[in-house]
C-alpha cells in the first residue's frame, strides 16, 4: 500500500494526497490550490503527476480553496469519477470555486498562461459530486471510507480509510476549542495504523481562546473612540460568519456602541445563505441563538453585494467596521480598503486568521512599514491587531490531543499542511510527548505503508 504526497507537504496549502491499496485501487484526498505570495502559485498550472483514469474517487475534507481549488482542473484534464464530501462542503465548494475562477483569470494573465479552469469546468466537476453524511461508510473497491466531523468549518471532515487490514486517517483541518457555530471534533477511539495531521499552528498555542469575544469588543471600542476604520480581512467561509455571530451578541448585549458594520463580500453573503440550509450542523448554542430567523440581523449591519455598494463604503461616515475577503489579503475587496486606510493612524487592521508566509497579511502582521498593493507602495501607519482565538485551526496542544487516543496502535504520523517550522515543531512535540514515530514528508514523496 502506497501513500504519495502531491501537495500540502512542507507548505500549508495545496493539499493533495494519493492513496493506493495493495489491489491497485487509488483515491485522492483533497485537491487544493497551492498558495503563498500569490493567490495561485505557478505550480498550479503544471499537469497532475498521476493518471486521472486510475483514480476511483476523490474525497474532500472541506471547501476551502487550498483543499478544493484544483478540482475543476481535474475535470478539465479528463477526470470523470466521483467526488465525495458532506453536503455543506459540496454547496460551499460551488460558490468558492466560481469565485476563485474570476481571480484565477487575472493570475493567468500575470503568468501569460491559459487559466487553469473555467466556469464550465466548475459545472463539470459539480456534476460528479456526491454528498456523504458524517459516519456513513462508503465501499469503493478494496477501500471503506467514512467522514467524521473535524470541527474546522461547517461540514468539514476527517477522512477514515479502512484498507488492507489497516486504518489510515486524514485529519483535514482540525478545529479550535469551542468553535462559535459548530460542534467540536470527537476523539477517534479506533485502531488507527497511520495518520496525516495538519500543522498550521503546530508551533504555537492559542492563548486567547476564552477571551476572543472580549478582545473583539475592545478592538471595536478602540476603533470607535479613535474615529477611524476597523478593517478585518477574513475568510468568506466560517470566519466572517463567526465574527458576525459574536458582533451580533455584543450588539444585542449592549457591549459595543452602535456602529456601521459592512460585510463587504458577495461570496460571504452567498455562503451565509448556505448556512441557513444546514442548521442541523450547528452546535446547540448557535442553533438556539439563531433559531428560525435570519442568520445575521442586527442594527448597523449592511451587506454590500455590488461593486457600487462596495465603493460607497468610502463615503460612509467614520467610525465604521469593514469585514471583507480575502483572509490573508492576497485578493478580494479588502485590498481596496487597505490601500485607503492602512496609511491612517486613526484606523486599525485586525487579523483573525492564519497569515501564510509571503502573503500581504503576513507582511503587515510582521511589522512592514510599506507594502505593495495593486502596483502601488502603501504606507502602514494604522494600528495592527491580532486575535488568534478566532482561528478555525487547532493549536499544538489540541493537535496532540487529537493524536493521543490513537497512541496504542499508530505506526507513524505524517505531519502536513504547515510551514516547515510549524510542521517540524509539531513532529518533535508528538515524538517527545507520545513516543510515536513521526515524519514531515516532502512534496512528491512516496511512502510504503507496511
Amino acid at each position: 500500500m502506497k501513500l504519495t504526497f502531491f501537495g500540502g507537504a512542507g507548505i500549508v496549502t495545496g493539499a493533495n494526497y494519493l492513496l493506493e491499496s495493495n489491489s491497485g485501487d487509488k483515491i485522492l484526498v483533497d485537491c487544493g490550490l497551492i498558495q503563498s505570495g500569490h493567490y495561485s502559485d505557478r505550480d498550479n498550472f503544471a499537469p497532475f503527476a498521476y493518471d486521472l483514469k486510475d483514480i476511483k474517487g476523490v474525497f474532500i475534507t472541506h471547501a476551502h480553496i487550498d483543499h478544493t481549488g484544483r478540482l475543476p482542473k481535474l475535470y478539465k484534464d479528463g477526470y470523470r469519477g466521483h467526488v465525495y464530501s458532506t453536503p455543506p462542503t459540496m454547496d460551499f465548494a460551488r460558490e468558492l470555486l466560481l469565485d476563485s475562477e474570476e481571480i484565477l483569470k487575472k493570475e493567468s494573465e500575470r503568468e501569460n498562461k491559459e487559466p487553469i479552469y473555467s466556469a464550465k469546468d466548475v459545472d463539470g466537476i459539480m456534476s460528479l459530486w456526491k454528498g456523504l453524511e458524517y459516519n456513513t461508510k462508503l465501499e469503493l473497491g478494496s477501500l471503506s471510507i467514512t467522514l467524521v466531523n473535524s470541527g474546522h468549518i461547517l461540514g468539514s471532515s476527517s477522512i477514515i480509510v479502512e484498507v488492507d487490514g489497516k486504518i489510515i486517517v486524514f485529519s483535514g483541518d482540525l478545529g479550535n476549542v469551542n468553535p462559535p457555530l459548530i460542534n467540536e471534533w470527537k476523539p477517534l477511539n479506533i485502531p488507527v495504523s497511520y495518520c496525516l495531521i495538519e500543522s498550521a499552528y503546530g508551533d504555537r498555542l492559542h492563548e486567547d481562546l476564552e477571551k476572543r469575544e472580549d478582545m473583539l469588543e475592545d478592538v471595536i471600542e478602540d476603533a470607535v473612540k479613535s474615529g477611524g476604520v476597523l478593517m478585518i480581512p477574513a475568510f468568506a467561509l466560517e470566519r466572517i460568519q463567526a465574527l458576525l455571530y459574536h458582533i451580533d451578541e455584543l450588539v444585542k448585549d449592549g457591549r459595543i456602541p452602535r456602529v456601521q458594520v459592512f460585510m463587504d463580500s458577495p461570496l460571504a453573503i452567498k455562503l451565509t445563505s448556505v448556512y441557513e440550509k444546514y442548521l442541523n450542523y450547528f452546535n446547540p448554542e448557535a442553533h438556539k441563538m439563531i433559531g428560525s430567523g435570519k442568520f445575521f440581523d442586527f442594527p448597523g449591519l449592511k451587506l454590500t453585494m455590488t461593486s457600487e455598494e462596495s465603493k460607497a463604503i468610502k463615503d460612509a461616515p467614520t467610525p465604521k467596521v469593514i469585514i471583507a475577503g480575502s483572509g490573508m489579503s492576497n485578493g478580494g475587496r479588502i485590498l481596496f480598503h487597505e490601500k485607503e486606510y492602512l496609511p491612517d493612524p486613526k484606523s486599525t487592521i485586525l487579523f483573525v486568521g492564519y497569515q501564510s508566509v509571503g502573503s500581504l497579511g503576513r507582511q503587515i502582521l510582521d511589522g512592514a512599514k510599506t507594502v505593495r498593493i495593486m502596483g502601488e507602495e502603501v504606507h502602514v501607519r494604522c494600528k495592527v491587531a491580532h486575535i488568534s482565538g478566532y482561528s478555525a485551526h487547532a493549536d499544538q496542544k489540541k493537535l496532540i490531543d487529537w493524536v493521543r487516543p490513537m497512541k496504542g496502535t499508530l505506526k507513524k504520523v505524517f505531519v502536513v499542511q504547515g510551514d516547515p517550522d510549524a510542521s517540524k515543531a509539531l513532529a518533535v512535540a508528538i515524538e517527545d510527548e507520545l513516543a510515536i514515530l513521526t515524519e514531515v514528508p516532502s512534496v512528491g514523496e512516496e511512502v510504503v505503508l507496511e
